[in-house]
């Protein structure tokens, strides 16, 4: 503490008379200006400590309104960062440990103080608990450096879990197949020539299927990596929107057929021609389509709707079908995890991750309500 500083101090002391023994030894210092304010009860001093900054207390323990160390805890709570100096009438070094360990910073007995030892004390006090608070900023600052060290340690190895799980289900889902492929191909080289022609074209139709299948999953996982590296862009171009909609329930409508669905569309206000992003578009309401009826019962009903609201369009999709767990839920978007409850139901898990990118990618929302075996709704709002 420089010579010049002026130390500002608040003196808690019931007793006038050693309150003005005090002031008259801080009055005889000559290496510093001190200024005190005496308050004779715990309440004003904490009443005070919220008006005024100080640099130090002086707290005598036997008080009005407290008694003892107790006085400490309010104080400290109040001004975390002022040092403070017990005073008291007997020299008792138990109670002068106990005051520091309590988060005092220095101990006097009364009849014992002398101008000196006040001052050297007031001034050793307002040190060491600058040193303190500056080892706890540092400590602070260490332990958040280290909370950040740890979470990018954890994200670290989440990705390489992640990586890990990726190449596994890449090479889970596009081994079923290559060997479907493989060993239809081995039957027609060993037995080509004896099988009717019927069977021939079963076994090709098989083949293109199994290759379809891997292509759309090397397409998934593709999207996937573009969204992710921040390759993904928006390209807006006029369009009807109700048209594209009833243009894609026309192409699900041959996925219907085999389950005897019913697909409904319906479109509320009037739309016209705006300016969309046709290729994200198409992949959001394709895959949600494309869940909705592959979740659904035989003869069950899918109902998709178009709502035109004042600065946003919603595209909601309902079905009829397994419905989704709710402890599933809050992962349903992230890649490769698919319900608990889907069973052998073919799929990638990768269907509702592209929707997200896409939706995040056009700024909108999109949520579900979902309850098993009663069905599952999407919305999606997009600007």
């Amino acid at each position: 503490m420089a010579a010049s500083d002026s130390v500002k101090i608040l003196l808690i002391e019931d007793n006038l008379a050693e309150a003005r023994l005090l002031q008259e030894f801080l009055k005889q210092a000559k290496s510093h200006e001190f200024s005190l304010v005496h308050v004779k009860r715990l309440r004003e001093a904490l009443q005070e400590l919220r008006r005024e900054i100080y640099d130090v207390i002086l707290l005598d323990l036997t008080l009005p309104d407290s008694q003892g160390l107790a006085s400490l805890a309010p104080l400290i709570t109040q001004a975390p960062s002022l040092p403070i100096v017990v005073l008291t009438n007997t020299n008792d070094d138990a109670l002068a440990l106990e005051a520091v360990r309590r988060g005092a910073q220095d101990y006097l007995v009364k009849r014992q103080v002398n101008s000196d030892l006040l001052i050297r004390s007031l001034s050793y006090a307002i040190e060491r608990k600058q040193v303190l608070e500056t080892l706890r900023a540092v400590n602070e600052k260490l332990e958040i450096r280290v909370q950040e060290r740890t979470a990018e340690l954890v994200k670290v190895q989440e990705i390489s879990q992640f990586k890990s799980e990726f190449v596994s289900m890449i090479s889970h889902d596009i081994r079923s197949p290559l060997n479907t492929i493989q060993l239809i191909a081995g039957l027609l080289q060993n037995s080509g020539d004896k099988l009717p022609k019927e069977k021939k074209v079963s076994h090709f139709q098989l083949i293109r299927s199994a290759i379809k299948n891997m292509a759309q999953l090397l397409d998934e996982v593709s999207f996937i990596g573009r969204a992710d590296s921040g390759k993904l862009y928006c390209e807006f171009h006029p369009l009807d929107l109700e048209n594209f909609c009833r243009q894609l329930v026309e192409e699900a409508q041959l996925s219907t057929q085999s389950k005897c669905l019913t697909l409904i569309f319906t479109s509320v206000g009037e739309l016209g021609e705006t300016l969309w992003d046709e290729s994200l578009l198409r992949h959001i309401l394709n895959n949600l389509l494309s869940n909705a009826i592959k979740y659904s019962p035989l003869g069950g009903t899918v109902r998709f709707q178009l709502i035109e609201q004042q600065k946003t369009v919603v595209f909601q999709i309902q079905d009829e079908g397994i419905g989704i767990p709710k402890e599933d839920q809050q992962r349903l978007f992230q890649p490769f995890h698919r319900a608990s409850n889907v069973g052998k139901i073919p799929g990638t898990g990768l269907g509702l991750a592209i929707v997200k990118k896409c939706v995040d990618t056009l700024n909108g929302e999109i949520s579900v309500h979902s309850e098993v075996e009663v069905g599952t709704t999407f919305a999606v709002t997009l600007p």
